[in-house]
């Protein structure tokens, strides 16, 4: 009891200490979201993306679309089929709707694991813009996730989204 006591007054003496020497102290937020979201490097990313999966996504919606109009056959016709023409049929549609939805998950693995690497690189130059700004800007703390308030005249998102938009021009510069 002595011994939690002891620590009790040492963390609230190094506490108050710090609060001491707060003064001072520049801190600002940064919306990571609206960083995020609105720089030129996640629309670029967001466009590979959409360029590297497009001819799968078509695939897969062409084979949709064929099954759709293989069910509608089977529906519309199965009146004047042969009970093995409906078969060979619903055996047909059956296949082409496992391999469909395998495709299907396979598909969204792929563009899953695509967005994290990319979103990823994304974050991690977002991550380094902040620090830059912190340090160019002089501010000793910049908080984001988990604010419940903050005021605009700490928000440094938008020089964040400047830096990162001048970073965009000089790479596509080069």
């Amino acid at each position: 009891m002595k011994q939690l006591a002891q620590v009790l007054a040492l963390v609230i003496g190094v506490l108050s200490v710090s609060v001491v020497s707060a003064e001072g102290v520049k801190v600002a937020f940064v919306n990571a979201g609206k960083v995020f979201e609105q720089s030129p490097q996640y629309a670029a990313a967001k466009k590979r993306l959409e360029t590297e999966f497009a001819r799968r996504n078509d695939e897969l919606v062409s084979k949709k679309e064929t099954l759709d109009k293989l069910q509608d056959k089977l529906e519309r016709d199965a009146a004047v089929m042969s009970g093995s023409e409906i078969s060979k049929l619903e055996k047909d549609i059956l296949s082409r709707k496992r391999r469909l939805k395998n495709a299907q998950a396979e598909f969204r693995e792929d563009l899953n694991m695509r967005q994290n690497e990319e979103f990823n690189k994304l974050r991690r130059q977002v991550r380094e813009v902040v620090r830059e700004v912190g340090k160019d800007e002089e501010i000793d703390l910049v908080v984001s996730e988990g604010v419940v308030y903050f005021s605009k005249r700490i928000d440094i998102s938008d020089l964040v989204l400047v830096r990162l938009k001048e970073l965009d021009k000089q790479r596509a510069a080069e």
